[in-house]
Order: C-alpha cells, then structure tokens, then sequence
C-alpha cells in the first residue's frame, strides 16, 4: 500500500475489514463499530483519510473506499450509477434521461455527468456538482423503471428504452434536445416495444410528447400502426415547440401542429452521418 495514502494501523485496520464485508460503500456507523471509537474520534479519523485519499465522501455520513490502483483523486465515486444509489435519499430513483440514452445505446458520445430522477427534492452533495444532476419528478411519473446489473454484484434502477424516450420528449433540456432524442430512437429503433410505447403515451397523457413522438417517427419513417393512430388523437389546436431548447423559429410546416424550429432536414442529415 502507498505510504502517502495510509493512516496506520488504525485506518488500515478499518479498509481490511470493510473489504473482508464486503462494503467498499460504508457509512460512520459502519466506522464506529468496527473500530469501536466514539463519533467524533470516528469522524476525525474519516476526515483525515479523505483529505490522504484513502477514502472519498459521497454524502454527509456516506463514504466510499479508494482503490489503491487508482490512486490519489478527489471526488472518487466508483461506478456512477451505484453512487447514485448510495446517495439518493430515496429509493423511488432511477437513472434517466441522457444517462438511460447511454446504457441503452442511444448515444454515440461519452457522458461527463450522469442523470438521474428522483420523486423527492434532493440537491447533489456540493463537491459533487460537476458529476452529477439530480432531476424531481412527481411520484406519478415514477414508472417504467427496470432493475439493471451494473457491476457483477449490483443492481440500480433505471428507465427502460420507451420511458427514457418519453421523459427525454418531454424535457428534451436533459437530454441534449430534440435532434438527439430523434437520433436515439433511430439507433434503437428495432429495440423498441412499440405496443409499451403506446401505452406509455397514454400513461403520461400529455399532448405535447406525443406530437413531438409522432412527427420524429414521421420524419424518420417509423411506421407504426395503431401507435401513430394513438398519437394523432393528441393532435389538438394548440401549436408547440418542436425542441424547447433552441430558438423558436418555424423552419418546417408539419400537420403534428408543432412549431418545427429544427427542420426535417436536420435530423434526416443526423442520422445519415
């Protein structure tokens, strides 16, 4: 072990015996009861290791053991999608939007933070900001969700392909906008379950994702009996932005009675490229 990460006995004591159970993920309890030491001398000792970088601090009481190989890091958090397990304070979470579009295929870049949903409002941990986004939904929007092994051991919750799809529709600003969530269904569009995307569509009840839904498979050429049938019952004489995230200037004309500020062209180009 690197001298300039060890605390002695005492801190070496406690990362063998976190690994011999199995808990790379601890809390102080944890701590205070394997070493048997009160909870300021247990804090104090937990404190100096994470500034050596023996250990890193997911959440107030919440740690996480640093690997040797990996070496001295700030804000080491391991496998992002368990981290948000740990650090959710509710298990209502699942991981969403552009993190869901990266573990289903849907995207052709890597990602610098990872998304997730929660029904209860939760801040990330200040030293983790730059890592990760937490987005509230209500508690009836928590649904089409799937347990999903990440590591060997470990399952998180995360959106299957058509919810990820939908909640990407209806705040396209989480997942990169519109042309990305289009290019997405394109690269997965022979994984998709279209009869549950109907059904979702229903479930969510709201105009404006299945305008945008349907003038996506529109354009891509999806078609897809009864769903696009089922959409076009939300068509109504309201007019919205096609992608929210951008200027609102009508490019396209399109019966889906949204205001297309992207243009056909665009995505058709995208996913030729």
């Amino acid at each position: 072990m690197n001298n300039n990460r060890t605390l002695g006995k005492v801190g070496a004591y406690l990362i063998n015996m976190l690994y011999e159970e199995d808990k790379p993920v601890f809390t102080v309890d944890d701590a205070q009861r394997i070493l048997n030491k009160n909870y300021n001398s247990t804090t104090d000792l937990l404190s100096k290791m994470t500034k050596r970088g023996t250990i890193s601090r997911l959440k107030h009481g919440k740690f996480i053991i640093i690997p040797i190989q990996v070496g001295k890091t700030e804000n080491y958090t391991g496998n992002r999608f368990l981290a948000v397990k740990e650090i959710m304070n509710s298990p209502g979470y699942y991981i969403g939007f552009y993190s869901a579009m990266d573990y289903w295929g849907m995207l052709t870049q890597p990602l610098i933070k990872t998304f997730a949903v929660t029904p209860k409002r939760q801040v990330v941990p200040s030293h983790l900001e730059d890592l990760f986004i937490f987005i509230y939904m209500k508690e009836k929007y928590i649904w089409g969700v799937k347990d999903e092994w990440v590591t060997r051991a470990e399952k998180v919750r995360i959106s299957d392909i058509e919810k990820t799809i939908l909640d990407g529709l209806l705040y396209p600003q989480h997942c990169g906008g519109i042309t990305e969530i289009a290019k997405g269904i394109w690269l997965v569009r022979s994984d998709i379950d279209y009869q549950i995307l109907e059904r979702y569509i229903v479930k969510y009840d709201k105009n404006v994702i299945a305008k945008r839904l349907g003038y996506i498979l529109e354009i891509l050429g999806i078609t897809q009996e009864p769903l696009v049938s089922r959409l076009r019952h939300y068509v109504k004489d309201r007019y919205d932005v096609f992608d929210p995230t951008i200027p609102a200037n009508s490019i396209d004309k399109n019966n889906w009675h949204l205001i297309d500020n992207i243009g056909r062209k665009q995505i058709i180009n995208i996913i030729n490229s």
